[in-house]
């Protein structure tokens, strides 16, 4: 029995819905020859523009437009001129939200596991529902979520960095 990629329905709910869900599903990238799968462990949600560490805190722009789209796309942006960030939009039209993925099994950081999976500006915008080379797709993986502040976003404010919406699964396999 093959894994079931995960629909639109399951992206266009809120992103603090879908973070809990997220970890212990597959990433599976395509590079042509055989798809590799890899287990997300931990993410971070960012929750349109009344979060201040969210990238839609200051309204819509070039480099966060896709945040606006229905959930199920794919944002990519450059940190420090060299690590791409992997996010997925969630929500629906209209309402900037997204999961920025931090770990995956075996690569923790989300500079890391970009790298290790390929990850580039070509992936701005890809759908998962439909991409030949990345999707979601659900899995039987079971393991204890636990919340913790984000990182990384100091700048946002004591309120929003220490908001507990970094979700992180410890495997049990």
């Amino acid at each position: 029995m093959s894994a079931q990629r995960l629909s639109r329905s399951f992206y266009t709910n809120d992103v603090l819905d879908i973070a809990p869900h997220l970890p212990g599903k597959f990433i599976v990238m395509n590079n042509g020859h055989c798809p590799e799968k890899y287990i997300i462990t931990e993410v971070e949600a960012y929750r349109g523009e009344e979060d201040l560490a969210c990238h839609a805190s200051k309204g819509r722009t070039r480099r966060n437009e896709i945040m606006y789209a229905d959930g199920g796309h794919i944002y990519v942006y450059l940190i420090y001129g060299m690590y791409w960030m992997l996010n997925f939009v969630t929500g629906k039209n209209g309402n900037p939200q997204a999961l920025l993925i931090r770990s995956v099994e075996g690569y923790n950081g989300p500079g890391v596991l970009s790298r290790k999976l390929g990850i580039d500006g070509s992936y701005y915008g890809e759908d998962l529902v439909s991409s030949d080379r990345i999707w979601i797709e659900d899995s039987n993986i079971k393991g204890k979520i636990v919340t913790r502040p984000r990182i990384g976003v100091d700048y946002a404010g004591e309120y929003w960095k220490s908001k507990p919406w970094r979700f992180v699964m410890n495997l049990q396999i």
